[in-house]
């Protein structure tokens, strides 16, 4: 990918940075971006190499949301097609969105300005949202005449309760990055110079341990939720017969029994 992409992924250490790179269009979601982003989630979560994932934007905005003048496309359509094309754009939005949701490895959102409509949507749906001090979030969909379609009707409740949630969506007011860290909405507020680095450090942190250990573990507690406490326990012992097998398990026991035998 260069630099001129609407999407760059960067990969050092372990840990990939995804950019959303639409500077001049404060990185708004075009069907082009869209389908990039999906490659470059597919990519980073088959790299055994990566570890991590941040997800940012280029530039002083995280995420405006959906691109307006693809909004402007799909109306002059054909009245029997809008619904149709309508459809398709949102499959592959919420492929992105799954993806993202999904990645077997610990995201984080460093949001570095506006995260806005979809923009909050993709935030919302990594594991941690981490803000810059000048950063903030709008559901802004009611005032397109919209519902949030990115996964935000699922994940906001979850983090700010349902009440909230609603009240949010409903205003579409802004949210600055301090009231989003009193609401939950997001899991630390850092300095703007010191967003990334902030995010980089702690990726580490959340993936020093194993691979194998935290792929499961996230995918069970993604799903907790919508679980009975017999389910978690059920699928559990699935994950966990699988850490028994796993390289990382098998050198921690030889390397706690060389030290205790000494």
């Amino acid at each position: 990918m260069t630099d001129d992409t609407p999407i760059l992924l960067t990969r050092a250490d372990g840990i990939a940075t995804l950019r959303i790179n639409r500077p001049a269009r404060r990185n708004a979601i075009d069907d082009a971006t869209r389908g990039l982003m999906i490659e470059a989630l597919e990519s980073a979560a088959a790299d055994p190499a990566v570890r991590a994932l941040i997800v940012t934007g280029t530039g002083s905005a995280f995420c405006a949301g959906g691109d307006v003048s693809g909004m402007q496309q799909r109306l002059q359509a054909a009245p029997e097609e809008i619904a149709f094309n309508g459809w398709r754009r949102q499959a592959r939005t919420h492929r992105a969105v799954a993806l993202l949701h999904n990645f077997p490895k610990p995201t984080i959102a460093a949001v570095n300005g506006a995260a806005a409509g979809l923009g909050c949507d993709v935030a919302l749906c990594c594991d941690f949202v981490v803000a810059a001090e000048s950063a903030h979030f709008t559901m802004s969909f009611v005032t397109r005449g919209l519902i949030p379609d990115g996964g935000g009707m699922y994940f906001l409740p979850r983090r700010v309760g349902l009440a909230r949630a609603k009240e949010l969506v409903f205003s579409g007011r802004r949210v600055a990055a301090a009231e989003a860290l009193s609401l939950s909405m997001v899991e630390r507020v850092l300095p703007d110079a010191e967003l990334l680095s902030g995010c980089d450090a702690w990726a580490r942190e959340l993936s020093a341990g194993s691979p194998v250990a935290l792929s499961l573990a996230k995918s069970v507690m993604d799903r907790s939720l919508e679980m009975s406490f017999e389910d978690v326990l059920a699928e559990g012992s699935k994950a966990q017969a699988i850490c028994y097998t796993s390289g990382e398990h098998r050198a921690s026991v030889a390397a706690f029994l060389a030290k205790t035998a000494r």
